[in-house]
C-alpha cells in the first residue's frame, strides 16, 4: 500500500465547518468573527511517551486527547487538526483500530482532521491541534495574582501509578490496575471545563508533567508563589480514595511529580469561588481547591504541621532521566 492510498483509506474524511480539509498542499480554517485561533502541538514518539504494547485505539485517542488538553487550558474550542506520523511499516489492522480511536475523540469535540502527512520511520505521531477561543479571553499561564485560590480537576496520580505497575514496581488489584490503565491510555481532555472557566480564571495550565513541575510554569509566569498542603495527596488519587492502602511518600510522587494526568490546574480570584464550582457543574467535572498563590516566589509543598516540606518533585523532562511516559 502506497502512501496516498494510504492516507485515503484510514484518514480521508470530508470535513463540515473547515472550507478545506485534506487533499490540497494547506487546508484552510475560518474562525468565527471576534474570534482568536490557538494552536497546539505535541509529538509522540514510541517508547518515550507510549508503550509499544498499547492498544491502538487507546493510542489514536490519546495522541489526540493531549493537544486537545492544551486547548482546554487556554479556554479554546477545538476546530480541527493535521496529523503527520511515521511507521515502521503498513499494518492496516494497526492504522484502521488508530484512526477508530483518535476519529471518535475527534467527532465527540467536533475537531476535524484536514491534513498532515505520512513517512516509513520509527513510530511517532505528531499532532497540531487548532481552537478557537473569543479575543482576549484566552486562560495564560501569566495571570495568577496573590491571593487567587488554587484549584486542579478530576484527580491526579492513578496513570503514574499505571505506570509503576507495568514495571513491576507496585502490585495493584486487577480492577484498580484496569481504571489506573485507563487514566494512562484514555485521558479525558477538560474541554468543556477550559471554556466554562473563561472570564473566572486568572490563569491555567493542563497537568502533563506532573502538578509540581507545571504549576512551577505558572509561578514563573506569573511571578507568584504557592502554598499547597501534602496531606491533600491521598484525597487527590482515585486509586487512594477508593480505599488502596500506599505509602505516604509514594503517594505524594504520583500526585505531585506523575504526570501524564491531562488535568487543569487554575487559578481564580476567591471571590470567584462560586462561580468556579458553578462553571464545574456546567462542564460536568469535578474540581477541587488545593492552595493559595502567594506573593512571594516559589512553590512551598507544607506538611500537616505547616511546616515547607524539603522534598523536591522535579517533573518529567524529556531530555531528563526521569521514567515517566509523558506527552508534555
Amino acid at each position: 500500500m502506497g502512501e496516498f492510498e494510504l492516507i485515503a483509506r484510514f484518514f480521508d474524511r470530508p470535513v463540515r465547518r473547515s472550507p478545506l480539509g485534506v487533499g490540497d498542499d494547506c487546508a484552510l480554517l475560518q474562525p468565527a468573527a471576534g474570534m482568536q485561533l490557538a494552536v497546539s502541538t505535541d509529538l509522540l514518539v514510541e517508547g518515550r511517551h507510549f508503550l509499544s504494547t498499547v492498544d491502538p485505539r487507546r493510542l489514536g485517542h490519546k495522541a489526540l486527547a493531549v493537544n486537545l488538553s492544551d486547548l482546554a487550558a487556554c479556554g479554546a474550542q477545538p476546530l480541527a487538526f493535521t496529523l503527520a506520523i511515521a511507521l515502521p511499516r503498513v499494518d492496516e489492522a494497526w492504522l484502521a483500530a488508530f484512526a477508530q480511536g483518535m476519529f471518535a475523540l475527534a467527532d465527540a469535540h467536533g475537531c476535524e482532521l484536514v491534513g498532515g502527512d505520512t513517512t516509513r520511520g520509527p513510530l511517532a505521531i505528531d499532532i497540531t491541534v487548532f481552537g478557537e477561543v473569543p479575543a482576549g479571553q484566552a486562560l495564560l499561564r501569566s495571570g495568577a495574582r496573590a491571593g487567587d485560590e488554587l484549584w486542579v480537576s478530576g484527580t491526579l496520580g492513578d496513570a503514574r501509578l499505571a505506570l509503576e505497575a507495568f514495571r513491576g514496581k507496585v502490585s495493584l488489584p486487577q480492577e484498580v490496575f484496569e481504571a489506573a490503565r485507563r487514566r494512562l491510555e484514555l485521558p479525558q481532555p477538560r474541554v468543556a471545563l477550559g471554556c466554562a472557566l473563561r472570564g473566572i480564571a486568572s490563569s491555567a495550565i493542563d497537568i502533563s508533567d506532573g502538578l509540581a513541575g507545571d504549576l512551577g510554569h505558572v509561578l514563573r509566569r506569573s511571578g507568584v508563589g504557592a502554598s499547597v498542603a501534602l496531606a491533600q495527596a491521598p484525597q487527590l488519587l482515585a486509586a487512594a480514595r477508593a480505599g488502596l492502602k500506599l505509602d505516604a511518600r509514594l503517594v505524594e510522587d504520583l500526585v505531585f511529580a506523575g504526570g501524564d494526568d491531562y488535568e487543569l490546574a487554575f487559578t481564580a480570584p476567591a471571590s470567584r469561588r462560586d462561580a468556579v464550582e458553578a462553571a464545574a457543574q456546567r462542564a460536568a467535572t469535578p474540581v477541587t481547591r488545593i492552595g493559595s498563590i502567594e506573593a512571594a516566589p516559589g512553590l512551598r509543598l507544607l506538611d500537616g504541621a505547616g511546616h515547607v516540606a524539603s522534598r523536591d518533585f522535579g517533573g518529567f523532562d524529556h531530555f531528563g532521566d526521569s521514567p515517566a511516559l509523558s506527552a508534555g
